[in-house]
């Protein structure tokens, strides 16, 4: 009887010391798979969020689309999201010191854009890829665009102004004050499909 009793009591015990061995051993077992499965993900996220090298020197390579910058949040924008294609750089000069307000006139052809500092309108024609200056002086503009009749409006630091280019080569000037005050410095501008002009005028960039 002590015999049996001792012999249960001894397989018993072995019973009861295995079960937590092997329960602690597959625990750890799945504790390390799930950390080295987040760590696989967290690697891939990281690399995903990795900030995009790029180099913008003169001998740079051309940049493709899509543009990892470029996040489209709104659905209706997808379309216009450019999809393989490459960035091409159309003009550098060390005698350029800014390049602002890019507007693409599509009868001439062409794109113009503003060099404030040196107070200049440059221009690309797509015809040749020649570049040349437009306007000179230019009241030190910044921010372009046309109109639906397809005349240039331009927002000027030096005179604070937004004034519109017409036919015959005459300025008219579109806003010059509001509420009373100076424009601080007019700095883009977007025409309305119902004539409005929309501009900004931040609190910098005055001359």
């Amino acid at each position: 009887m002590n015999t049996r009793s001792s012999s249960n009591a001894s397989l018993s015990s072995a019973s009861t010391n295995d079960g937590p061995t092997k329960l602690a051993r597959r625990a750890f077992l799945a504790t390390a798979a799930t950390a080295a499965a987040a760590a696989s993900t967290l690697g891939q996220d990281a690399a995903a969020t990795r900030p995009f090298r790029r180099s913008y020197g003169p001998d740079a390579p051309p940049v493709r689309y899509p543009e990892p910058d470029v996040v489209v949040l709104d659905p209706r924008f997808k379309p216009y999201k450019l999809g393989n294609s490459p960035i091409l750089r159309l003009y550098h000069s060390k005698q350029m010191l800014w390049a602002e307000g890019p507007a693409w006139n599509g009868v001439g052809r062409y794109l113009l854009w503003s060099d404030i500092p040196n107070n200049v309108q440059l221009r690309w024609l797509e015809d040749d890829g020649h570049v040349s200056v437009f306007r000179n002086p230019s009241g030190n503009s910044n921010g372009n665009t046309f109109d639906f009749q397809g005349r240039q409006i331009s927002c000027q630091h030096l005179t604070r102004k937004v004034v519109r280019y017409e036919y015959d080569g005459t300025v008219t000037e579109l806003a010059s004050q509001f509420g009373g005050k100076s424009l601080n410095a007019p700095n883009d501008a977007i025409v309305h499909p119902n004539g409005d002009i929309w501009f900004t005028d931040p609190g910098y960039g005055g001359l």
